[in-house]
């Protein structure tokens, strides 16, 4: 059987991994693998992850936000960070199994209850410069529908976002063929 990455990538940590994996193993949490490391799920929902870092190890809950910390152990990762929240530990003897089991039940719980961070959908791009140059060239027109709404949407923000209008003229002229073509704007980056 194919062993499962995990995150740590200076490989300092697979004990103190190997005990985290044994108390969440304890849980009704279904280990995965996802985005290169360990992710822990409950009815297909992410709820935790683990891994070691440089100066730490750590559980990430991906809706700490919502947990009641009665141990103050939860911090954001950075000021940006919306509702996932980490505990990290820096020895196997910081590991309190049942405290451990008690955050994880909880995160479950809150999970079963619909208690979940939901991404603010970002309101749709308006390109009146856009929209014109569709009107004027059937074929410009036919092309661009051809393409995913993601993609759509990369096209439509790199027009809008210009300043002025000669900008606008520019990136017209310079996605036009792409269009015409089938290439996505970001397609060479992916």
């Amino acid at each position: 059987m194919e062993e499962k990455h995990t995150w740590d990538k200076i490989n300092q940590w697979a004990d103190e991994l190997d005990v985290l994996k044994a108390i969440i193993a304890k849980t009704e949490l279904v280990e995965t693998n996802k985005w290169g490391g360990l992710i822990y799920t409950y009815h297909n929902k992410n709820i935790l992850g683990i891994g070691g870092f440089k100066s730490y190890f750590g559980i990430w809950f991906m809706n700490g936000v919502f947990l009641k910390d009665p141990a103050r152990v939860l911090i954001a990762a950075t000021d940006e960070t919306k509702a996932l929240r980490q505990w990290r530990f820096q020895s196997k003897e910081a590991l309190n199994e049942s405290l451990i089991l008690q955050y994880i039940q909880e995160a479950i719980d809150n999970e079963v209850k619909g208690i979940s961070h939901k991404p603010q959908k970002k309101e749709a791009v308006v390109c009146a410069f856009f929209a014109h140059e569709l009107q004027k060239d059937v074929a410009f027109a036919a092309a661009f529908e051809k393409f995913s709404l993601t993609k759509k949407k990369e096209f439509l923000e790199y027009i809008a976002s210009a300043k002025q209008e000669k900008t606008k003229v520019s990136r017209m002229e310079k996605i036009k063929p792409m269009v015409l073509q089938n290439i996505g704007l970001h397609d060479q980056y992916r």
